[in-house]
């Protein structure tokens, strides 16, 4: 029997839905919605009858049977800290969020709005591989400054699709494989897969590891400091680090296309910053080839960015002494979702609950 599914998934000014039957995608899309509207609205929460018209809407236009949905999987929002895996959203997680104490995302109103579906539609609501993810082993963990301990953020479900798709690929089990993932997006974040832990990575959202399109990745402590001081108030600093930081900071745009459009145009600034991404970006892979202790099985290159053979074969030339390097472009969230629920759904892999890990 192949289980009927919805996954939704809220970006700040979009909304996602992809249903499936089993693994086949019978109809998805990307809705946008008014950023001035959005703008508009006093919190995320305000959104919630213009995300649940677009839900509703996406449902008449292709007829779906909502009895007959097994599950609606939304993108995890921001919970305590998780270990990887399926999740029923239950009243500690909804809480979780409520509490805005692990963050404010668009993706907190996608999990409440999963809970408000599968109670009418008597179905269950899900999440997977959320982006608080967190398997690090306590030397991840360290900073250098006990106020100061290193989190979990990254592109864990993209990352984790991905490897999955290239072990089936490879003949290999997840759950014994050694491998450095890389998502090439938005942001950058390089992982150690370590037997199907999320053993390391780089914080890609504040300002830790390669710099990317616009994200400053790690910097200079005594540099950011004194820049911090300099009178920039602290939301210039946070907006340089993530939003205006990297590629854009160098060249004034993050679109990679323009960039290597300027680069065979002979443009040497381009060139130097590109490289400059992909260096890093290396020295990352680097790192944790030493967590994994240089046993490595695959390098995984995914993500948007994957698309370009100058940035995958730069990084490639870099690294392929460490393991041999696999590209995996673009990502598919969605997909990943739906994959997910449909692995308890079939009864591959249990589903976890929040208010069980916590007693």
């Amino acid at each position: 029997m192949d289980h009927h599914l919805l996954a939704i998934n809220f970006g700040s000014t979009s909304t996602k839905i992809a249903w499936h039957e089993g693994e086949r995608c019978l109809a998805k899309e990307n809705l946008a919605h008014d950023p001035a509207l959005i703008g508009s609205l006093p919190d995320i929460y305000a959104q919630h009858d213009l995300r649940l018209a677009a839900i509703r809407d996406f449902i008449a236009r292709h007829g779906i049977d909502t009895g007959r949905l097994a599950a609606v999987v939304s993108r995890g929002g921001q919970t305590r800290p998780l270990p990887s895996g399926a999740y029923d959203i239950d009243a500690l997680m909804l809480e979780d969020i409520a509490s805005e104490r692990h963050g404010v995302h668009s993706t907190n109103l996608g999990v409440i709005l999963a809970a408000e579906l599968g109670r009418q539609w008597g179905c269950r609501a899900m999440t997977v591989d959320p982006p608080v993810s967190d398997e690090f082993e306590p030397l991840a963990r360290l900073s250098g400054l006990p106020e100061i301990s290193r989190k979990s953020s990254f592109h864990v479900l993209n990352q984790k699709a991905a490897a999955r798709r290239l072990c089936r690929d490879l003949g290999l089990a997840y759950g014994k494989a050694r491998i450095i993932g890389v998502h090439l997006g938005g942001g950058v974040s390089v992982c150690a897969h370590e037997n199907g832990r999320l053993a390391d990575a780089n914080n890609a959202l504040d300002g830790d590891g390669p710099y990317s399109t616009s994200r400053s990745g790690g910097l200079p402590v005594g540099d950011l400091v004194r820049l911090c001081f300099s009178g920039a108030t602290r939301d210039d600093i946070l907006t340089r680090i993530n939003g205006q930081g990297g590629v854009r900071a160098y060249l004034g745009t993050t679109d990679m296309i323009e960039v290597e459009r300027r680069i065979n145009a002979g443009d040497e600034k381009a060139r130097l910053v590109l490289e400059g991404m992909c260096y890093q970006t290396a020295k990352e892979i680097g790192g944790m080839a030493a967590v994994l202790k240089g046993r490595v099985d695959a390098i995984l290159l995914t993500g948007g960015m994957a698309h370009s053979e100058l940035i995958t074969g730069l990084i490639r030339e870099r690294v392929a002494f460490i393991a041999p390097v696999h590209v995996y472009p673009g990502e598919d969230e969605m997909e990943s979702l739906a994959l997910g629920a449909l692995r308890v759904l079939s009864g591959e892999e249990p589903a976890r609950r929040l208010a069980e890990l916590a007693s």
